[in-house]
C-alpha cells in the first residue's frame, strides 16, 4: 500500500501502551483483536512488509519508555527480516528541534525511495 515509510519518534506498538490503548478502545471499541491492523508492530509480526522503514528517536524523549516501544518494532523486524533504521538520538526529546534537526533525513529517504534508488 506505501511505498516509503518513516516516522518520528511513533507510538511502535500501540496495543502494548497506555496511550494506544485508549485511543484504540475508544476508535476501534474495546475488542482487542481489531486493533493489530492499526499497531505497526503486530502489523510486521503479521506479515505485513515495505520497504525499508526509517525511524529517528530522541533518547532524552519524555514519552519514550511508558508509550513508545521502538524496540518492540525493532525486534519485530528483525525477526521478520523487515529492514529498520532506527536511529536513536542522545540527548534529543519530542520537540521541534528534534524534528527540525533531522527531517532532511526523512526527504532524502523519501525521495530516493520514490525515485528507485
Amino acid at each position: 500500500l506505501y511505498r516509503s515509510v518513516s516516522a518520528f519518534a511513533p507510538i511502535a506498538a500501540p496495543s502494548q501502551c497506555p496511550w494506544g490503548q485508549k485511543a484504540f478502545s475508544r476508535y476501534l471499541g474495546p475488542d482487542q483483536s481489531q486493533w493489530a491492523e492499526w499497531d505497526a508492530t503486530a502489523l510486521v509480526e503479521g506479515g505485513a512488509r515495505c520497504p525499508d522503514l526509517l525511524i529517528d528517536q530522541g533518547e532524552a524523549d519524555q514519552f519514550l519508555e511508558r508509550e513508545l516501544h521502538p524496540h518492540l518494532l525493532e525486534a519485530a523486524c528483525r525477526k521478520a527480516g523487515q529492514p529498520l533504521t532506527l536511529r536513536r538520538h542522545p540527548g534529543y526529546d519530542h520537540g521541534y528541534y528534534f524534528i527540525s534537526t533531522f527531517i532532511a533525513d526523512h526527504i532524502r529517504h523519501h525521495a530516493g525511495v520514490l525515485n528507485g534508488g
